[in-house]
């Protein structure tokens, strides 16, 4: 799945706006003194990296994974610390890959992957011994101000695409960040969370945002579709005050991979 530099883009403003600060505390508790080394898997053009190296001690080195070249090449030229990139399938992330690493971080990532996928990535963080830190999973809520009453069906029909069976691949969704905390937890690991919701005002961000999420609903549920039209014109009208997309950040720290089963158990 790729995603285009416009769109990551538009969403940086409200990544970053939305990501759980908090949780640097506890990260920062557990850092080494020495220079970071830190792995931004699924970069994209790197809001990440913009967003945490100014938080985080000096001085840094990022490595950048993502199967999209160009979108690695936007990455490493914006972050503000050296920067290698990677260009791999994240699939086949093993803790070698990760060797030296301070910390491993990722957004908008978990909900892109299959159960067997979030497990090798956290057998992958523990075995490397470093922390992780994974933000912007989505949790599967909206919650529109007012409501319509097409919310639910509309929410309910992404979902479950979220949840669709793509390439041979069942994607986690929404189940993401219970399946990371699952996997992490399980390692022995402690798992901090906190909720990231977006908050979205009738600007372009809801409007790409709305076409998008209503479209996906479509293609799950097509009885939609009927619908689809009247829906997005009243919200696109401004019948709401806020939109709250929810998600979830998760910061794991400590645990060992698993001596008799990398697989979920």
């Amino acid at each position: 799945m790729t995603f285009s530099p416009d769109w990551l883009a538009l969403r940086e403003k409200a990544d970053a706006t939305a990501r759980a600060a908090e949780l640097l505390e506890p990260l920062r508790a557990v850092l080494p003194d020495a220079p970071l080394v830190i792995h931004d898997l699924g970069c994209g053009t790197g809001s990440m990296g913009r967003w945490l190296a100014p938080l985080l001690p000096r001085p840094q080195r990022w490595i950048l994974h993502d199967r999209d070249p160009d979108l690695l090449e936007l990455a490493a030229a914006s972050i503000p610390a050296p920067a290698e990139t990677r260009a791999a399938d994240l699939a086949g992330l093993t803790a070698d890959d990760l060797a030296g690493a301070s910390l491993v971080t990722g957004s908008a990532l978990l909900d892109l992957l299959t159960l067997e996928e979030v497990d090798a990535l956290a057998e992958a963080c523990t075995g490397a011994g470093c922390p992780a830190l994974f933000t912007l999973s989505v949790v599967g809520e909206v919650e529109f101000t007012p409501a319509d009453p097409l919310d639910e069906d509309f929410t309910a029909a992404f979902n479950a695409h979220q949840r669709r069976v793509t390439g041979g691949r069942r994607l986690l969704g929404p189940d993401a960040a219970e399946a990371a905390t699952e996997a992490f937890v399980r390692r022995g690991a402690v798992v901090h969370s906190r909720r990231s919701p977006w908050w979205l005002g009738p600007d372009e961000l809801f409007r790409q945002w709305l076409r998008g999420w209503v479209q996906a609903a479509c293609e799950h549920q097509p009885e939609l579709v009927a619908h689809a039209a009247d829906y997005q014109c009243r919200r696109l009208r401004g019948e709401f005050s806020t939109v709250a997309v929810g998600h979830v950040d998760l910061l794991a720290i400590g645990g060992a991979p698993c001596s008799t089963d990398s697989g979920p158990g």
